[in-house]
């Protein structure tokens, strides 16, 4: 009825920086799922399309930075499929001159030429958005409608997730997947086979995304996250990062984006150079998408003088 079932496709990775290592490393390509709802965000709202069309909702309300993936791909999906959305933003700055905003920034540009409309709110406000008081505000102001947490996390992202890996997948020993707000990996954990290991690697830094996992997780399986290549935290990057994601692009063809899978790729890659891996293994990393975000880091590289991302 809404977002099909697609299974990606799948891409040996042959780089420079491990050849002479004896693992075999794989890419999933669910950035390719979608035009516009790619990767991860594909898989997180088809089952909240379903729920809310269940429920009879007609408005899809999120919440989201200023260039946040989730906000893009929840827009895109409402123009699709005909719900009205809002996007609750962080940042009430960005309401004062909204005109050149649009012109500047490329996320909310797309969002608001799908339709979407904006609710800018403070920073404090943003902390508050999951609270009872925050939501019914919302309610006055907007009517009836369908909420989507930040990132899109639920129990119908999870269920979603867990289509990522099939059957075809069982073969590889190691999973590994960037973390966002922990719903992605948790489908992921859940659909692994027992023999199989998946490993996490955050956009965040803390250490509270271990227990936002196990939430959804519905066995015991074999998981953990790598906290070492999270730049300095959500959004951050260095030089160093750029010249990486740009070299594993020329050398492969595979474009990544800078908060979530070149941090990840970063870190297998290192991973593999220290002999973490046992020889001969076979690794899975999953693209989870968020190339639109690579217009707007580039935007606030240009800024600080720095590299840009190709």
């Amino acid at each position: 009825m809404f977002l099909k079932n697609k299974h990606s496709s799948i891409e040996q990775i042959h780089f420079s920086e491990i050849s002479d290592k004896e693992i075999f490393l794989f890419i999933k390509r669910e950035d390719a799922l979608h035009p516009f709802i790619s990767g991860n965000k594909y898989r997180k709202l088809k089952y909240n399309l379903v729920e809310a069309f269940n429920q009879k909702k007609h408005t899809l309300v999120t919440f989201g930075g200023a260039f946040s993936n989730h906000i893009a791909a929840v827009a895109a999906a409402g123009f699709e499929y005909g719900f009205k959305t809002i996007g609750v933003i962080r940042g009430h700055e960005l309401a004062y001159n909204l005109d050149e905003v649009l012109q500047t920034n490329p996320t909310l540009k797309f969002a608001s030429q799908h339709n979407m409309q904006f609710h800018f709110v403070t920073r404090s406000e943003y902390r508050e958005k999951t609270s009872a008081t925050f939501i019914e505000n919302l309610q006055q102001k907007f009517g009836d409608f369908y909420l989507i947490p930040e990132g899109g996390t639920n129990i119908f992202a999870v269920k979603g997730c867990e289509e990522i890996l099939t059957e075809n997948d069982d073969q590889y020993d190691i999973i590994c997947s960037a973390i966002g707000t922990g719903g992605t990996i948790s489908g992921i954990i859940n659909s692994t086979k027992k023999n199989q290991e998946v490993i996490g690697f955050p956009s965040l830094k803390g250490d509270f995304l271990e227990n936002e996992i196990k939430k959804y997780i519905s066995e015991e399986k074999k998981w953990h996250i790598n906290t070492q290549y999270h730049f300095g935290g959500y959004a951050k990057i260095s030089e160093e990062l750029i010249t990486f994601i740009n070299k594993f692009k020329s050398e492969t063809g595979i474009p990544l984006d800078p908060v979530y899978t070149g941090k990840m790729m970063f870190g297998i890659v290192d991973l593999i150079k220290n002999d973490y891996f046992k020889k001969g293994r076979k690794i899975l990393a999953i693209h989870t998408g968020g190339l639109q975000g690579i217009d707007g880091m580039n935007n606030v590289l240009k800024k600080k003088n720095l590299p840009q991302i190709v």
